[in-house]
């Protein structure tokens, strides 16, 4: 299928994700059918984790390989398609156990994992704690996730030797984005972190697994040189830093209507963000101390407003915004001057706006 043959505009990249996953969980449903009624739930669970979300991590992975190789065979198109799947599963993995270690009720709109299998053994009245159940099932489903990251990658039609390159990034995101978290979790527990060690948080925890290394699993399987990683290295990294500023900023601005998460969730949940180290930075000794203090507490809706004003009068929120906007700027400035081909930049350009000006 060469380039001048894939119709950009018509092919519909995230549906076609979409239905590369339910192809293999309904395979792995398959297999695990001989396991009985408690696999099964498990297995619907598995699909309820993947499904929604903009599929921008598979995105960015499929158009990093056509950053490499713009005329792949429609057998190529396929495997990229299921590798981008891959990076999808690995996401859903990330936040079924992120929402267990920060207690989330929700998720999109829905019961998180945990809440969904610790409701699952209250209402069937099985003797033990629901909690516990519903932590167990949260841990195992996650990792059993990731697991099939590694599987679906491995097998995505195209010759072991060709994945093997892509596997290896994907052995080094998943070392960052588990140590990335339990950076995440000591900071919350020390209940301190400058900005500098924030911004650490959040590159290991999220923005490298979210746009660079998506990127360079594409691009290995298409054979990237140092080079090419290289480049998209320097779009990818900024562009995921402002990527994860965004989420930050939703996580204390956002509408629960269209985020899924509570007003404010990320306060209740103590998390120690660069908006948040910004903000004590800058605040009068008295409202720093309040809005410490606030972090991981029990939040109404008035709570949640009255901190907003912190972050407002402090300048956090302007000055995060001013990061996104000189981050993604960096981001654009390397596409364009790495010269991939153009519908690979254009895809990439407009990744970066959905990445970064998006409201959930």
């Amino acid at each position: 299928m060469p380039a001048e043959t894939l119709d950009v505009a018509r092919f519909d990249l995230a549906g076609a994700i979409t239905d590369a996953l339910d192809a293999f969980l309904d395979e792995q449903a398959e297999r695990l059918a001989p396991l009985g009624p408690d696999a099964a739930a498990l297995l619907a669970e598995a699909r309820v984790t993947v499904s929604g979300g903009k599929r921008l991590r598979g995105r960015f992975c499929f158009w990093g390989f056509l950053a490499v190789r713009p005329d792949p065979t429609p057998a190529e198109v396929r495997a990229v398609v299921r590798a981008a799947a891959a990076l999808e599963v690995l996401q859903a993995s990330a936040l079924v156990h992120d929402d267990l270690m920060d207690a989330s009720d929700t998720r999109r709109g829905r019961p998180a994992t945990h809440r969904a299998f610790e409701a699952r053994h209250r209402e069937a009245g099985w003797t033990g704690d629901p909690e516990q159940y519903g932590a167990a099932a949260a841990v195992l489903l996650g990792d059993l996730l990731l697991s099939w990251a590694d599987e679906l990658l491995r097998r995505c039609g195209l010759p072991l030797p060709a994945v093997a390159p892509a596997l290896d990034v994907l052995d080094r995101c998943r070392s960052e984005v588990v140590t990335g978290q339990f950076l995440d979790v000591s900071v919350q527990a020390r209940g301190r972190a400058d900005v500098e060690e924030a911004m650490r948080v959040l590159r290991y925890k999220s923005a490298k697994y979210s746009v660079e290394r998506p990127l360079h699993v594409g691009a290995a399987l298409a054979g990237a040189d140092a080079a090419q990683l290289g480049a998209l290295t320097d779009f990818g990294l900024p562009l995921g830093e402002a990527f994860q500023l965004r989420d930050d900023q939703l996580g204390v601005f956002g509408e629960p209507a269209t985020t899924g998460k509570p007003a404010g969730d990320d306060l209740v949940e103590g998390k120690r963000t660069v908006l948040v180290a910004l903000a004590l930075d800058a605040l009068p000794p008295a409202d720093a101390a309040a809005l410490d203090a606030a972090l991981g507490t029990p939040l109404d809706a008035a709570d949640v407003d009255r901190l907003r004003d912190l972050f407002r009068s402090s300048g956090a929120e302007a000055a995060v915004e001013d990061l996104i906007a000189g981050l993604t700027t960096t981001a654009l400035d390397a596409l364009a001057a790495a010269r991939f081909p153009a519908a690979a930049t254009d895809a990439l350009e407009a990744l970066a706006v959905a990445a970064t000006r998006r409201t959930s």
